[in-house]
Order: C-alpha cells, then structure tokens, then sequence
C-alpha cells in the first residue's frame, strides 16, 4: 500500500519527449477488492480532478489487464534518470489531494505490485499518439547474450523488410523472482486492428534467410528463455492525466 501511496504522490509523472533516449518507466500493478471496481475507478477519477483543478503538471497513464486472474489496473510513468527518485516531497496538488488517496482509492485495494524498467531504443520503435491498447509479451531469460542476439537479428529482418510495426521494449531493473527480465509493447489503436493479418516475425525472418537459418535461430530463442507469456491492456482515458 505504501508503494501505491509513493508512486501516486511522490514520483514526478514526466512524459519524456526525446523517443531516442533511454528513460525509466515505473509501474504498479494495482489489483482491486472484488466488488469495488465502481467505488475504485470513481476514487481515481476524483483524484484526478481534485489534482488538475490544483494545477498539478505531472503526467501519467492508467491500463487496465483484460486477461488474468483479478481485476488489475496498471499506473505508469517515466521519468529521466534514477535521479528523480531522489526528490521525495510531493508537489503540492500532490499533497492538497492526499486524502481523496486515503479515503477513495486505497480501501478498494486488495494488494499492489511495484516494478521499475528501463526502455530499450536500439529495439524500439515510438508509440503512435492513437495508442488505445497495448499487447505486452513477457520474457523470463535465462541466456541473456542469445536473447539478446535473437532480437537484434529478428528487428534487423523487419528493417531489411521495410516492416515497421510499432514496439518498445523494456528491460526490468530489478525486481523479485518472479517478474519477467524483459517485455515489449505493441501498441494498437482498436481491437479490431487485432483482425489484421499480418506476417509473423519467423516468416519475416525466413523470407531473408530461409528456413534452415530461421530453424536455428528459433531453437537458440527456445533455449534462451525459460517462460514467455502476455496480456492486452486498454488504456483507461479517463483515469490518465
């Protein structure tokens, strides 16, 4: 809950401008009481607007998990450099909203996950303005040098292709056993660009190099990671600032 508390009223929620620079996105899974999903999303809705009406400046984006076990929101925001979180006194629509955090949002709390990670440009591409959902794949590694060269050489295949499908890869900075080294977000603007059929990245991939080279590569991928799943977030306009 603590957590929740910090990342709502301490952390300064800059959106950074500069798509090639590295910055770091924090976030904290939220999973809300069964039941208290009307009262939680009015609770942050009223800090919101308590916040804008105090004219607070920082930014930040609310997702909501479609798939999985409970009812999960996911804040996020990004910020420079690890310096900023050296700046521990909140802003002051921060603290004049303080208690709308205390009495609106944190009762309908079951339980709250917080992790850091650091965007990777060199594999990114930047997110469209359009963005109303994102499809976030989750690795856990355990060779990290061939996942590494396995991506390097896939994001090579989409650029000999001309393929520029959107994605941001993230590589978690720390964090307990159980969260993912690395993910990547492909954003979409509806669901129904879902429908759209396109190549997957082994055929982009084959179609340069042929199969035998796409086998080997694939089997070095399998062999890099120990667990890879995903979830579909929508983002949630009316709680983001």
């Amino acid at each position: 809950m603590k957590k929740l508390m910090y990342l709502l009223l301490l952390l300064p929620f800059t959106i950074l401008a500069q798509e090639n620079d590295s910055y770091i996105l924090s976030m904290s899974e939220i999973t809300v009481k069964q039941g208290h999903n009307d009262a939680f999303v009015q609770g942050v809705k009223a800090w919101k607007e308590c916040y804008t009406e105090n004219e607070g400046e920082n930014q930040w984006n609310v997702w909501h998990r479609m798939q999985g076990e409970g009812n999960v929101y996911v804040l996020t925001s990004a910020m420079a450099n690890w310096a900023e979180f050296d700046d521990e006194s909140a802003d002051t629509a921060g603290k004049n909203c303080r208690n709308i955090v205390l009495n609106l949002i944190m009762p309908h709390i079951e339980s709250t996950k917080y992790n850091v990670s650091r965007s990777i440009p060199d594999w990114s591409s930047s997110m469209p303005e359009d963005t109303g959902l994102v499809w976030v794949t989750f690795f856990e590694v355990q060779n990290y040098t061939a996942f590494r060269n396995t991506v390097n050489a896939i994001r090579d295949a989409l650029k000999q292709s001309n393929d520029e499908r959107p994605g941001i890869w993230y590589a978690s900075m720390g964090g307990d056993r159980h969260s993912a080294d690395y993910f990547v977000s492909n954003p979409f603007s509806k669901f129904a660009d879902l429908d759209k059929e396109v190549d997957g990245i082994w055929k982009v991939y084959e179609n340069i190099h042929g199969k035998k080279k796409t086998d080997e590569l694939r089997s070095t991928f399998r062999n890099s990671v120990v667990d890879i799943w995903s979830y579909i977030y929508t983002l949630k306009k009316e709680l983001s600032n």
